[in-house]
């Protein structure tokens, strides 16, 4: 799962651990000279009454004047004066003062032009991820604010300040609008109604059925409602989820009134003491006015806890679109994706929630009815940095 991702993310991880590595290894190296700070010889210099003292002779200028020229010709047997660690050297490496104390201190400073080619293969990788443009550039601002210009101290390895900037980066924007789902089931009133939407073809109905064993096995009763009167053959494919689960399922005739069959179910909820009611409906493009208007009227009747929206995770930046999209025409709560076994990318895991401000809650990762996880961030961000090596 994400497999291309990850070996992107992967290789900048490397990268920029080198960049910093090079960054320390410069520091030891240049600094080596200054890191014994130097002592003047004894008895070397000028007394106050400007009289040299290995000669006898006396000076016709000032202590302070005879002190400058010594400055500027040493006499051989004196040591030159100790490096100032904070002070800038030459100009041909303006940074070396700064790279010295750095050392001295114990402590190292990465610069972002040393990241700068890093950050721009990274922004590639992303992109070519199906990484939405605007999540992409958060992430890289994320990683910035995170390396770049924080001082380190030499007892943290790069390899452990790069891993934890590209995890804060990454958690941030796939961590947007998360809540405890079960919790959220728990204390609502029941029944709880579930409305699942999304375009044709993306898994709608067997996320119904995984849910409806997700929550079975949470000690959660559910019946299932076929929204999706328009579709032919609809009722027959519910149907014969509902059968396998053992699952009571409320449906209408095709061409009815979907609200009407989810309040049926929602009534038979409330009647026979149902926990949740998982409402199916049609698929639709967020352009399509007619279907909906269907979504704002079952918002009317049933008033629905929970709208979910249902897209593949291999649809990539079209299912980020589409969540967008979805979200402005008739906001949802949060996402599933399915198929994110079978994706490479990920770019579509890493975008919605920051895309529409609501959080993906479940993966669908197989065909069988126990195939979806819940969407957890913090094992994301372990699943997409860890290291084959592991």
């Amino acid at each position: 799962m994400f497999d291309n991702l990850k070996d992107k993310l992967g290789s900048f991880r490397k990268d920029a651990e080198e960049a910093a590595e090079e960054n320390v290894e410069e520091v030891d190296e240049e600094s080596a000279e200054t890191d014994e700070p130097s002592e003047t010889a004894d008895g070397a210099g000028v007394e106050e009454t400007g009289v040299n003292t290995a000669t006898g002779v006396e000076a016709a200028g000032t202590g302070a004047e005879l002190e400058s020229e010594s400055a500027k010709t040493p006499e051989p047997d004196e040591k030159p004066e100790a490096v100032d660690a904070t002070t800038d050297i030459g100009d041909d490496d303006p940074g070396f003062g700064h790279k010295a104390k750095s050392l001295v201190t114990g402590k190292f400073v990465i610069e972002e032009e040393e990241l700068e080619d890093s950050l721009h293969e990274l922004e590639m990788a992303l992109l070519s991820s199906d990484v939405e443009m605007s999540v992409a550039d958060e992430i890289l601002e994320n990683i910035r604010e995170e390396l770049v210009g924080e001082t380190r101290t030499f007892t943290t390895s790069t390899g452990e300040v790069v891993e934890e900037a590209l995890q804060e980066a990454i958690r941030d924007v796939i961590s947007v609008g998360q809540f405890d789902f079960d919790e959220r089931v728990a204390v609502e009133d029941k029944p709880v109604t579930i409305v699942f939407t999304g375009v044709n073809g993306v898994g709608k109905t067997t996320s119904i059925a995984k849910m409806s064993r997700y929550f079975e096995q949470r000690g959660f009763s559910a019946v299932m409602a076929n929204g999706d009167t328009y579709r032919a053959g609809a009722n027959e494919q519910i149907q014969e989820h509902a059968d396998a689960l053992d699952t009571k399922c409320i449906s209408h005739e095709q061409g009815g009134d979907p609200a009407a069959v989810l309040y049926d179910a929602v009534e038979y909820a409330e009647a026979n003491d149902v926990d949740v009611v998982l409402g199916d409906t049609a698929g639709r493009l967020h352009t399509d006015e007619g279907l909906m208007d269907q979504l704002e009227k079952i918002d009317r009747v049933v008033g629905p806890d929970l709208t979910l929206f249902v897209d593949e995770a291999v649809a990539g930046q079209d299912a980020v679109n589409r969540a967008r999209e979805f979200n402005d025409a008739a906001e949802i709560d949060g996402a599933i994706l399915t198929k994110a076994d079978a994706d490479s990318n990920g770019g579509a895991a890493i975008s919605v929630a920051h895309v529409t401000g609501k959080p993906i809650l479940f993966l669908g990762v197989g065909q069988g009815y126990d195939h979806l996880e819940r969407f957890d961030p913090d094992e994301m961000v372990e699943r997409l940095l860890e290291s084959d090596e592991e």
